[in-house]
């Protein structure tokens, strides 16, 4: 389904991010692994896969949380790259505290890494895609930018910026050929819920129709899907994978 496209993933290193690497490179894209640290395990995962598929997987290695390095990290990565057909904002943190108890500081942290560095990174990538005239943007989201629940303003809001900027971005980029979506993931297996309450874990499966948690690769199916020539007339949606939840 990508063969011949080069797809750039941030948060390659665990989770959805890398669900998301391994269904791409099976579906023949070349990949650039982006993750915040770096690992022989991770290097050693990647090179593997680029074996077994016959495909380019670069990783590449920046903080988030520190605009300038990257930013400069981007930049080379595009002066460097081609092309990059395909993005994929999976990159983010998550907290949870009740607004009382949260300091503003730690909001604008959550915003910073949530919402703002991913709008820098789109804006730097899209301008290259724009050359091309071609290219699909997926920001991960959440159903938490899209329900409420206590402790959840932090992260909960940030996500609900990402999601209208996600509508936005398609009406302004559309022109050149550029669609953007987004997929908001649930009740999904990752490291994000292996220290929640239990019986949080247990409402949230209770009111989940299809009676079971997610996993990164229903996600990673989702968005393998907006990636592809498949979804060409689909732009400034937002696929929600949550089992009928919400």
């Amino acid at each position: 389904m990508l063969k011949g496209k080069t797809a750039m993933v941030t948060g390659s290193n665990r989770g959805i991010g890398l669900a998301v690497v391994k269904l791409f490179a099976k579906n023949h894209a070349d990949i650039l692994a982006c993750a915040r640290t770096q690992t022989p395990e991770f290097e050693k995962e990647m090179q593997e896969l680029a074996n077994e598929y016959g495909i380019s997987i670069l990783p590449v290695y920046f903080d988030l949380s520190d605009e300038a390095a990257a930013t400069s990290a981007v930049k080379q990565l595009i002066k460097n790259t081609e092309r990059i057909d395909i993005l994929v904002n999976n990159a983010g943190v998550t907290t949870v505290g009740l607004f009382g108890m949260t300091p503003v500081a730690k909001i604008k942290q959550v915003f910073d890494i949530n919402f703002f560095a991913q709008l820098s990174i789109t804006q730097l990538v899209t301008k290259k895609m724009s050359r091309n005239h071609s290219g699909s943007v997926i920001n991960i989201c959440s159903v938490s930018g899209l329900s409420n629940e206590k402790g959840g303003l932090a992260y909960g809001s940030s996500k609900a910026a990402l999601a209208y900027a996600t509508k936005t971005l398609a009406v302004e980029l559309g022109a050149n050929g550029i669609r953007v979506n987004a997929v908001s993931p649930g009740f999904i297996d990752t490291d994000m819920w292996k220290e929640r309450d239990e019986d949080l874990r247990s409402s949230l499966l209770s009111k989940t129709p299809l009676a079971r948690q997610g996993s990164p690769e229903d996600v990673a199916k989702a968005v393998l899907f907006l990636a592809s020539d498949d979804s060409s007339y689909i732009t400034g949606r937002n696929i929600i994978v949550d089992g009928g939840r919400i």
